[in-house]
């Protein structure tokens, strides 16, 4: 979709959960606008936090297990995760500062 590794929901456990790294996974859809917004947004974080944040996508259509599982009711919604747990959801197209102000406390 952007350059992002996808997850799903058959490896979301162990991509996501059992990441040794934080993890921003950004909930999206290929009919969503906004997500289509987010994509270099997200590749440029991804390149400049490499080794210290590790970032996917998960398609809600496709993946409807873990969608349904964190209650995604809006797209974009990102969650952050850290050893296993949600820490964070933030829902909504946001300019890469803005990201990375509500991502400072996890970097």
């Amino acid at each position: 979709m952007s350059g992002v590794p996808e997850v799903t929901d058959a490896d979301f456990a162990e991509e996501v959960l059992g990441a040794g790294l934080p993890v921003l996974v950004e909930f999206t859809a290929d009919w969503c606008p906004p997500c289509r917004q987010m994509a270099p947004v997200l590749r440029s974080l991804a390149e400049a936090e490499q080794g210290r944040l590790k970032v996917v996508q998960l398609n809600v259509d496709a993946n409807p297990e873990t969608t349904n599982a964190y209650k995604v009711l809006s797209m974009p919604t990102f969650m952050v995760f850290q050893d296993g747990e949600p820490l964070r959801s933030m829902v909504g197209a946001r300019a890469e500062r803005r990201l990375r102000e509500e991502l400072r406390d996890v970097l």
